[in-house]
C-alpha cells in the first residue's frame, strides 16, 4: 500500500487523551512527582504539534480531574503553578499557529488568578479556526452530563420545553464541547484500562487505545502508532505506523 492511500478522512476528527503515569514515570527516575507533570508538558508540546501536521480538528487532553482535588495538598498546589505557568508561556505559540485553546470543567474551584489566566487565554484564540485544543481541568464526565441535564430541567420548569422533547440531540447540545465532534479515538498512557469518568458520553462509539507508554514518553511517534491502530480498526486500511508518519511529515 502506497502512503498517498491514507487520506484524511480516514483518521480521527477528534482525539482524547487520558495522560496517565507522570508521578510514576517520575518515581522511577528518583524524582518527585511534580518532575513528571513538568516533563509532561513537553509530551504535550509533541502531540500537538503532531495532531496539527496530521490535520486533525480537535484534541482534548485530561489535565486534572474532578477527583484529582484528594490529591496531596502539596502537589496539587504544584498543579495549579505548573498550570499558570504554562497557560503564560504557551498561549501566544498557540496564537501565532492559529490554534484555539478552551478549558472545559468547573473553573469555579480555581483561584482568581487562576481563572483569569483562562479568560485570557481563550479570548487570544477565541477566532483562530485551527485545531481546537480543550484542556479538561476539573472535569468529570457525570458533572458534564448533570450541568446539561440541570440547564434542560431548568428549561421545563420554565415551560420553554416539554420532557418529552428532551432528546439525545439536545442532550448534546448543552454538554460542553457540543460544537465540535464527538471523540472518535481515545487515547490513555501508563498501562491503565479505564476512562476513569472521562467524557462518558462523548466517548459512546470511541476506539480506545490503551499503551504502557508513561506520558512524559509520549511523543510524535506514540501518536504516530495510536493514529495507525485507529485506523486500522476503523476503516480496515491496513496502513502502519510508518505511513502515518509519513502523512505527518507531508503536511
Amino acid at each position: 500500500m502506497q502512503n498517498s492511500q491514507i487520506s484524511s478522512d480516514s483518521l480521527p476528527q477528534h482525539i482524547a487523551i487520558i495522560m496517565d503515569g507522570n508521578g510514576r514515570w517520575a518515581k522511577e527516575q528518583g524524582k518527585p512527582r511534580v518532575f513528571g507533570h513538568k516533563n509532561g508538558v513537553t509530551a504535550v508540546r509533541k502531540t500537538i504539534n503532531a495532531a496539527v501536521r496530521l490535520n486533525i480538528k480537535a484534541v482534548t487532553l485530561f489535565a486534572f480531574s474532578s477527583e484529582n482535588w484528594q490529591r496531596p495538598e502539596e502537589e496539587v498546589g504544584l498543579l495549579m503553578e505548573l498550570f499558570i505557568s504554562v497557560l503564560s508561556t504557551e498561549v501566544k505559540k498557540l496564537h501565532k499557529n492559529n490554534l484555539r485553546l478552551r478549558v472545559i470543567g468547573d473553573k469555579t474551584r480555581f483561584s482568581s488568578r487562576l481563572q483569569k489566566k483562562i479568560q485570557d487565554a481563550e479570548q487570544l484564540t477565541a477566532n483562530n479556526t485551527g485545531m481546537v485544543i480543550n484542556i479538561a481541568a476539573n472535569y468529570g464526565g457525570k458533572w458534564d452530563i448533570l450541568q446539561a441535564t440541570k440547564q434542560l430541567a431548568q428549561k421545563a420548569v420554565d415551560g420553554e420545553l416539554t420532557v418529552d422533547e428532551i432528546s439525545e440531540e439536545m442532550m448534546t447540545q448543552h454538554l460542553t464541547m457540543s460544537d465540535i465532534p464527538e471523540v472518535d479515538l481515545l487515547i490513555r498512557t501508563s498501562g491503565e484500562c479505564r476512562i476513569s469518568n472521562f467524557m462518558l458520553w462523548q466517548l459512546a462509539y470511541a476506539e480506545m487505545y490503551f499503551t504502557p507508554i508513561y506520558w512524559p514518553e509520549f511523543n510524535e511517534d506514540s501518536l504516530a502508532d495510536a493514529v495507525s491502530w485507529f485506523v486500522n480498526r476503523e476503516r480496515r486500511f491496513g496502513c502502519t505506523g510508518e505511513q502515518v508518519k509519513a502523512l505527518m511529515n507531508n503536511q
